[in-house]
């Protein structure tokens, strides 16, 4: 399993989050505690928003830990919005072009989790992309193609709709010629103003997601772990859930494709 974190709030530096905490992103990257893969040495990125609309990239197939640009960068920049991911890889290669986030005009996305015998339908998932939009399918994963699926399905103007109709057609297309389970996501993603983070699968093992409010940052942050084992007020967010992170506000809407995988 991947491990990411994000933040909303006022701006910090992102090493108080990727790489400060007794158990950061990057420390989470080789001794993660709520996953079945130990080491997630498969790439790294960070996707951050400052003065700009859009936001700044840097990715790279190191492993987190050994990378010392990435060290200096996130001692070096501030932002009140970014996201982070460690990637283990799920089947496709090691790659730049495959590690999150990925990015489209304003937006940034990142995915933790798996599609079910996504090798037997990947081209089916590719034409769930219309062609105006595929020229930015630059890698191999299943996360990229349900990103650029959900920018087609209407992410900009409806972001819970959206993810909520891509993923139901990766979920038929996993029942018809995939396997299960057919469908395990965390899933974090921004326009830039707005932090959204959704949970689900579709079967009992959603991967692990929590949120915390910070008064001493002024700030909340959203992760796959807890970032320090001393503190106990990390909430769980449960599974089947779209939160949209805005200032200090939280708003928790039911995420439900299996209903509109059904209904086709």
């Amino acid at each position: 399993m991947c491990r990411w974190a994000a933040y909303i709030g006022k701006p910090i530096y992102l090493e108080d989050i990727v790489s400060r905490p007794g158990h950061s992103l990057i420390h989470q990257s080789h001794c993660a505690t709520r996953c079945h893969t130990a080491i997630n040495a498969d790439g790294f990125g960070i996707a951050w928003y400052g003065d700009r609309r859009e936001p700044g990239l840097y990715r790279d197939v190191m492993p987190a830990w050994s990378d010392p640009n990435l060290r200096s960068l996130v001692a070096s920049v501030k932002s009140g919005l970014f996201l982070a991911h460690v990637r283990a890889s799920t089947g496709t290669a090691t790659s730049r072009n495959n590690c999150h986030p990925f990015t489209f005009g304003r937006w940034s996305f990142m995915h933790n989790g798996q599609v079910g015998g996504y090798e037997a339908f990947r081209r089916d998932a590719d034409m769930l992309i219309p062609d105006a939009l595929y020229p930015h399918r630059k890698g191999a994963t299943d996360s990229e193609a349900l990103f650029l699926a959900a920018l087609a399905e209407g992410l900009e103007q409806d972001p819970r709709g959206a993810m909520e109709r891509a993923a139901a057609a990766f979920i038929r297309l996993s029942r018809q010629k995939g396997a299960a389970p057919h469908l395990r996501l965390t899933v974090a993603m921004s326009d830039g103003e707005r932090l959204y983070a959704m949970r689900y699968a579709t079967d009992e093992n959603a991967p692990s997601l929590y949120h915390r409010w910070s008064d001493t940052r002024m700030g909340r942050a959203i992760v796959s772990e807890p970032l320090e084992t001393d503190e106990g007020d990390w909430l769980e967010i449960p599974t089947a859930s779209f939160c949209t992170f805005e200032g200090q506000g939280l708003t928790v809407e039911p995420f439900l494709p299996c209903r509109l995988a059904a209904a086709a």
